[in-house]
């Protein structure tokens, strides 16, 4: 059960260094924004729900 709501690969995303031996292009630069954004919307939803349901 610990594992189901181990959030620490979400919280790592946001904080991660680049890597200097990976290429970077536009591609997968928008593919990690938009990947922030929705996760960032996502926990927006879950608190909105959790406080609107509570």
């Amino acid at each position: 059960m610990k594992g189901l709501f181990d959030f620490s690969e979400v919280a790592t995303y946001f904080f991660r260094k680049k890597d200097a031996n990976r290429k970077s292009n536009f591609n997968l630069r928008a593919m990690h924004t938009i990947n922030k954004i929705s996760i960032v919307m996502f926990l927006l939803g879950l608190v909105y729900f959790i406080i609107k349901h509570w």
